[in-house]
C-alpha cells in the first residue's frame, strides 16, 4: 500500500488514532488491579467559571456592590463559613461537603495571568510559565515519567473526541475515546485490521510508526471494549453529555480498568451576557453529575480509590459588565473531591476584593501547587520532574 492510499484510508478513522504505546499492552486477562490503585477524575470547565458566583462571599458589601444585578441573594446562598457559601444551584455538591468530601481552594491563578481562553488553557494544560510555550501537557509528562517502557501499563484516557494538551507526553499520550462501541467498530473494519498487520511496521516509506499505531489502537479498543462489558453500572445519573461522560468514567474504574487518569470537559461557561440562569444551570449539572459520580463510586468501594479534581481556565471580573454578565478575569478556585481527603472544607480565605489588579483577584495559590500536591501525594510521582521545579505543597491530601 501506498503512502496516498494510505492516508485516505485512515482519513475516516483520524478520531480513533490518539492512542499511545502504552495501550499496546492492555489485553484482556485476568488480572485484577493491585491495591490502592489510584485513579484521578480532572473536570475542566471550560470558558471561565465565575469564582466569585460559585463560592460566594455572602457577607461582603464589596461583592454586592460591584454585582448589583447578577449577585447571589444572601438569604439564597448554602452557607459553608462565616463569610463563604455556595451558590444554591450546588446543592448536591453541598451534599458531598457536609459528608467531608470536598476541599476548596480560593484564588487559584498564576503570575502575569492571560486572559485568552486558548492561551490561559495552554497554561493550565502544560503546567507552564505565562511567558513560555510548551508542547507538551502535565498529564503527558505524568505518562512519560511513569509509564515509557514499564511492564504493567499506566495512562490516561479523555472521554471526548479530541484530545487536549494536558495529555499529551512527549513519548506517551493519553487516550481520546467518546463513544467505546463506535471506537471498538471503526477499528473492526476490514481495511483498518489490514493496514494494522505486523508486517506493516517495516514500512520502507516511513509510515511503519502510523501502521503500529493503528495496530495499538485495534488492541486498546478490544481492551477497552471487553474490559468494559466487566461491568454493568446500572446507576441513575443526570441526562445531558456531562452525566454521560461521569457514568462513563465509573463504569471504566468499576470494571477494573487500568488507566490512572480520567479527562472530560464541562460548560462553556464564558458568561458575557446575561449570566444569572445559565451560570446556575452550568453549576446544576455540575453539582448533580458529581455528586451521582461519586455516589456511583462508594456503593462498590471504589471512591477509596478515586480523586476528582474540578479547575477552570480563569475567573471573571468582580465587577459585572453592561450586559449582565462578566468578562474575562484571572483567578479562579479548584476544587477536590473525595473520601479519603487529609483536610477537607474551605481550605483558605476567600479573595480581597479590596485589593485588585486592574479590576481583577489577586491569585494567592499558584495552581501548580495543586498539580504538585496531587502528583505526588495522590499519584506517587515525580512533582518536580514532571513540573520542572518544586511548588508549594498543599494539605489536602
Amino acid at each position: 500500500m501506498n503512502r496516498r492510499e494510505f492516508i485516505r484510508k485512515t482519513s475516516l478513522a483520524t478520531g480513533a488514532l490518539l492512542v499511545p504505546q502504552f495501550l499496546k499492552a492492555f489485553e484482556l486477562g485476568d488480572e485484577t488491579l493491585p491495591e490502592g490503585y489510584r485513579n484521578l477524575v480532572v473536570v475542566q470547565l471550560s470558558g471561565g467559571n465565575d469564582a466569585l458566583n460559585t463560592v460566594v462571599p455572602y457577607t461582603n458589601d464589596v461583592y454586592y456592590k460591584l454585582r448589583s444585578g447578577i449577585h447571589i441573594k444572601h438569604k439564597d446562598v448554602l452557607s459553608l463559613t462565616d463569610e463563604q457559601a455556595l451558590n444554591p444551584a450546588l446543592a448536591a455538591f453541598k451534599k458531598l461537603y457536609d459528608k467531608g468530601y470536598v476541599a476548596i481552594i480560593n484564588a487559584v491563578g498564576y503570575p502575569n495571568p492571560d486572559r485568552s481562553h486558548f492561551r490561559s488553557m495552554d497554561i493550565w494544560h502544560t503546567a507552564s510559565d505565562s511567558n513560555k510555550y510548551v508542547s507538551t501537557g502535565w498529564i503527558g509528562r505524568y505518562l512519560d515519567s511513569t509509564c515509557n517502557g514499564c511492564g504493567k501499563p499506566h495512562g490516561a484516557i479523555e472521554v471526548n473526541d479530541t484530545l487536549s494538551l494536558a495529555l499529551k507526553g512527549e513519548t506517551v499520550k493519553g487516550l481520546s475515546v467518546k463513544e467505546v462501541n463506535r471506537l471498538y467498530q471503526a477499528t473492526r473494519e476490514p481495511f483498518f485490521r489490514e493496514l494494522a498487520k505486523p508486517d506493516n511496521m517495516l514500512d520502507e516509506n516511513n509510515l511503519g510508526y502510523l501502521y503500529k499505531t493503528l495496530a495499538e489502537t485495534e488492541s486498546s479498543a478490544g481492551y477497552i471494549y471487553e474490559t468494559s462489558k466487566l461491568y454493568t453500572n446500572n446507576h441513575t445519573y443526570p441526562a445531558g453529555e456531562f452525566g454521560r461522560q461521569l457514568k462513563s468514567i465509573a463504569t471504566f474504574i468499576q470494571s477494573g480498568m487500568q488507566t490512572r487518569v480520567y479527562y472530560i470537559s464541562h460548560g462553556s461557561f464564558d458568561t458575557h451576557v446575561g449570566q444569572p440562569g445559565k451560570h446556575e444551570r452550568l453549576l446544576e449539572t455540575l453539582g448533580e453529575g458529581i455528586n451521582a459520580f461519586i455516589e456511583d463510586l462508594e456503593k462498590t468501594n471504589k471512591l477509596n480509590d478515586t480523586l476528582v479534581m474540578v479547575f477552570s481556565e480563569f475567573g471573571r471580573r468582580v465587577e459585572q459588565n453592561a450586559s449582565n454578565g462578566t468578562d474575562h478575569g484571572t483567578a479562579g478556585n479548584m476544587f477536590i473531591i473525595g473520601n479519603k481527603l487529609k483536610k477537607s472544607g474551605v481550605r483558605n480565605a476567600a479573595p480581597d476584593l479590596t485589593d485588585l489588579q486592574d479590576g481583577d483577584l489577586k491569585h494567592t495559590v499558584d495552581f501548580r501547587s495543586v498539580y504538585a500536591t496531587v502528583l505526588k501525594n495522590w499519584l506517587g510521582a515525580n512533582d518536580k520532574e514532571i513540573l520542572g521545579e518544586n511548588f508549594t505543597m498543599l494539605d489536602f491530601i
